[in-house]
């Protein structure tokens, strides 16, 4: 059992209240040197002394309580920064020309006729901060590992554009064609950081606010995960999220905070740029944003490195003896500072240096302008230097670094600091001078004055140019740069799906277990086995997993440092450093983060892995939808199981437990090749041709998404004549009718299949209908190639017309065709247009509710007799059956008592 002995304590804080004094006199002389340092020296000595004593004690890993905020001052004082190893006038002068071809660019997407937008204001204020990153820190993947990872802030893109720009990475023709991917292809550009759209740039889409942070930690604890399974070597690799300050204010980016503590994730790195703005006014006017963040940080657990001040605020700091100085930084509101930042060197002596004499005297001898650059520490290139290595550096804890900027820096008093600044996208031609002289550029005013405004590139050869390339080569390569090194995996042969497809017999099992019964085989597989990553925001034991826990493990840093209360099961919980299962607790989107986490590394690390992420249907698109969207931006792959599913199929659990709709949320995302399969075979069909599509040759960019349900079913043996075919494209004939004389289909997916095998049955026996069932095992693609095919047909009406899929199969099959489903209607309604004959669904449209299951569907009539009715409904529409046998049937199944129901199979429970 691991000691533990490197990491934090468990209680890191807290006062001896009931512990005894064993040494009153030793105790007294300790109080009495601080009275006489108080008496002596003053209060503010007496603070310092005490603050450097709990420092020490940290330092000697002895308990004290935290320090929730510190001064607004620098973490790093000006005696304790390193040595600078870069030449600070060549770095200078790359920024300056980085700062105008970013500001240049979003200015020229604004000329008439395109107008496309753009935000230069973010990344004005961050410049420096990527700049020192670019030229310091930032590892590239030449060395063949995945080196750093960086997810940009997602509205300074047009800086890193730029900074690419002078590389040679982009050319002008891609800086012109600045949001305007399809109609200046192949040269355009992404608004944002988008691997999907450029993905051998971008790594990570970070511009939905919150999922950045988020999606940070998970990566950097993947990165540990990979590393302790000994599938990557990833020790060298750093995680750096560059973040906004308003956008701390979204749950995901704190939501997460203490998992990265708690793991001891010291490869992490958030860059907070505190700008003081959201996107139209201040973050907290009234408050002091960094000082919140630093407490919040703090009482998470994280290493906080606060960088406030530049270089000119070092002398005045120095004459600080009283306190005053900083008892006006700390008392100052951020809304002030804002105004601050827009007013003159005379403004700020009289308001902020004015009414304290002292404070007078400390700027008698500096005129206004040199007030008026009194500056923040995130535009200091060597503090900000310090403050990157002591984070690299620092060891058993994540760190935060809380840089103050100012909005739109460096671009003129029309754009800093000003509470328009995030729309502003457009440079006058006096902005532009005004910018050009402040970046000390040659650019001549008849080139500012004469149409739009040039890009600026020092030339291949200079000085600069040179330098950026030395810096990137020493570092490993270009960044950002998106690779995939990875080769695809051998896939298991036809055995590995044998059990599943033999049928459950006599037992009756879920499709949940049907699953988990798979999965068992797929983790056996010598080759592939160990690349299965399962995911479960902590109800392993709900979904029949815990099966896995004596062999899997789930994976914690620590090791298992206790006797497990339930250590004398067969299947006791089991946690170890190489553990393969993930155990997220109850957050869906710390799961989500962790699937698209581990769902890409075979680009980030060059290492593929299989995430198996299982969850409540109800709790998945629902409340991570975005995080699912930015798993499609990111390429990532992947299982994801909606478990639970269905409207009544976990009825017991109520309404908030109701999933009717995850696939109709499903169907909106382009990435997710969603399915509602019935049973054990058609599972084993689905998985082996997910593993082909996402892990084969001929891979795609793909995540696979099925539903899968809580309700115990027989499940039948794969039928001789299997038509593997339809069950992967969608829809298969799973029950031809074999008595009655009136033709009809029912379509039916998941849970509805077995009613819909029980209404074929009730109208062979009952009405003369011989009925066909068919298996509709993913509504969404059928649709998605039906579109497809409209689509060719559109562009290409000389060529011969395609038809659909699900036209072409259930062609030759005599109607009415009637859709059923545990989901709202709107789910198998997808293919309407495309059926070849009458079409009706059946479905749970409304809020859930907790009854039984057949109370259930009897209320939403899409039990097995409400099917008979609508089978019969629309035969009577086409003449085939008289209308009088509808009030018969209605009668007969009493459908309009829900309580008449057969109550179904026991449980609904989770």
């Amino acid at each position: 059992m691991a000691s533990g002995s490197d990491r934090n304590p468990i209680i890191i804080g807290g006062l001896p209240s009931q512990v005894p004094d064993f040494d009153p006199e030793e105790t007294q002389e300790w109080l009495d040197s601080l009275d006489a340092a108080v008496d002596e020296r003053g209060r503010e000595r007496a603070r310092y002394l005490m603050l450097r004593l709990i420092e020490r004690a940290r330092e000697k890993r002895v308990a004290v309580p935290e320090m929730r905020s510190t001064d607004y001052v620098n973490t790093i004082p000006t005696r304790a920064e390193p040595f600078f190893p870069g030449n600070e006038e060549i770095e200078r002068r790359i920024l300056n020309a980085t700062r105008w071809n970013a500001a240049v660019m979003v200015s020229r997407a604004q000329r008439p006729g395109i107008g496309v937008g753009g935000h230069i204001a973010t990344f004005a204020s961050s410049a420096s901060l990527y700049d020192v990153g670019f030229n310091h820190f930032f590892r590239g993947k030449d060395e063949g590992d995945g080196g750093d990872q960086v997810f940009f802030q997602g509205h300074a893109s047009p800086g890193i554009y730029a900074r690419a720009f002078l590389l040679d990475r982009l050319s002008e023709q891609n800086l012109d064609a600045f949001r305007q991917e399809k109609s200046k292809a192949p040269y355009g550009l992404s608004s944002y950081p988008h691997p999907r759209l450029m993905p051998d740039f971008w790594e990570f889409p970070t511009v939905s606010m919150g999922l950045g942070p988020i999606g940070a930690i998970y990566q950097a604890r993947m990165n540990r995960y990979l590393h302790a399974r000994g599938i990557a070597d990833t020790s060298k690799s750093q995680v750096w999220a560059f973040l906004g300050d308003g956008e701390m204010d979204e749950p995901e980016s704190l939501g997460q905070l203490s998992i990265a503590a708690r793991e001891g994730l010291d490869n992490l790195t958030f860059v907070v740029n505190c700008n003081l703005q959201r996107l139209d006014g201040p973050v907290r006017g009234n408050g002091k944003i960094i000082q919140e963040l630093e407490s919040i940080f703090r009482g998470a657990g994280w290493n906080v490195i606060k960088l406030v001040w530049d270089r000119t605020w070092d002398p005045l700091l120095a004459q600080d003896r009283d306190g005053v100085l900083v008892n006006r930084m700390n008392t100052t509101p951020d809304g002030q500072f804002q105004t601050y930042a827009t007013e003159t060197g005379a403004y700020i002596r009289d308001h902020f240096f004015g009414d304290d004499h002292r404070l007078r005297a400390m700027v008698e001898g500096m005129t206004d302008d040199q007030i008026l650059h009194l500056g923040r520490g995130g535009h200091d290139h060597r503090k900000i230097f310090a403050a990157y290595k002591a984070a690299a550096e620092h060891k058993g804890q994540p760190t935060v670094i809380l840089a103050k900027t100012i909005k739109g820096w460096t671009l003129g008093p029309n754009f800093e600091g000003r509470n328009a600044t995030h729309q502003m996208k457009k440079l006058t031609v006096a902005d532009l001078k005004g910018f050009r002289d402040r970046l000390h550029l040659p650019i001549s005013d008849k080139e500012l004055e004469s149409g739009a405004p040039p890009y600026y590139h020092p030339g291949r050869d200079s000085e600069e140019i040179q330098y950026m390339h030395d810096r990137r080569n020493s570092l490993g390569g270009y960044v950002p740069t998106r690779v995939v090194r990875s080769q695809p995996l051998p896939l298991p042969d036809e055995k590995t799906y044998a059990t599943v497809k033999k049928g459950s017999g006599q037992q009756s099992i879920a499709t949940t277990m049907a699953f988990v019964r798979l999965l068992k085989d797929l983790m056996r597989d010598k080759e592939i086995g160990k690349r299965f990553v399962l995911i479960a925001p902590d109800e392993y034991r709900t979904f029949g997993m815990d099966s896995f826990f004596p062999s899997a493990k789930i994976y914690n840093p620590l090791g298992q440092q206790y006797e497990a209360v339930d250590r004398d099961l067969l299947l006791a919980y089991k946690e170890s450093p190489t553990g393969q299962m993930l155990h997220d607790g109850i957050s869906e989107a710390g799961c989500t983060a962790s699937l698209i986490a581990a769902g890409s590394s075979y680009a980030t690390h060059g290492e593929p892995l299989i995430p198996v992420y299982v969850f409540y249907s109800m709790f998945g698109f629902q409340r991570t939808g975005d995080q699912f969207w930015q798993m499609s931006d990111q390429l990532a792959r992947g299982f994801v199981l909606g478990a639970t599913a269905g409207r009544t199929t976990l009825t017991g659990e109520g309404l908030q437990h109701a999933d009717g709709h995850s696939q109709l949320l499903a169907s909106t995302n382009p990435g997710c090749v969603a399915y509602d399969p019935a049973y054990g075979f058609e599972i084993a069909h689905i998985v082996q041709d997910g593993l082909r599509r996402m892990y084969g040759p001929d891979s795609e960019d793909v995540f696979y998404y099925l539903t899968v349900y809580n309700e115990p079913i027989q499940h039948p043996a794969e039928p001789a004549n299997v038509d593997a075919e339809g069950i992967v494209k969608g829809i298969h004939r799973f029950a031809q009718g074999t008595s009655g004389s009136i033709p009809a289909q029912i379509m039916a997916s998941g849970v509805a299949v077995p009613w819909a095998v029980e209404a074929q049955k009730i109208l062979a026996e009952e009405w003369n209908v011989k009925a066909d069932v068919w298996s509709a095992t993913s509504w969404n693609e059928l649709r998605r190639e039906a579109v497809a095919c409209e689509e060719h047909n559109l562009l290409h009406p000389e060529e011969e017309q395609r038809v659909p899929y699900v036209t072409r199969r259930l062609s030759g099959a005599e109607g009415p065709f009637v859709a059923v489903s545990d989901w709202m209607r709107s789910v198998p309604d997808q293919i309407a247009r495309w059926v070849p004959g009458t079409y009706q669904s059946l479905g749970a449209d409304g809020f859930g509710f907790a009854d039984t299951r057949g109370a259930a569907r009897r209320y939403f009539h899409i039990d097995a007799q409400s099917i008979v009715v609508g089978v019969l409904t629309e035969l009577a529409k086409e003449g085939k059956v008289d209308r009088s046998a509808l009030k018969q049937a209605i009668d007969r199944y009493q459908l309009l008592d829900v309580s008449a129901a057969d109550p179904g199979a026991a449980g609904g429970d989770a």
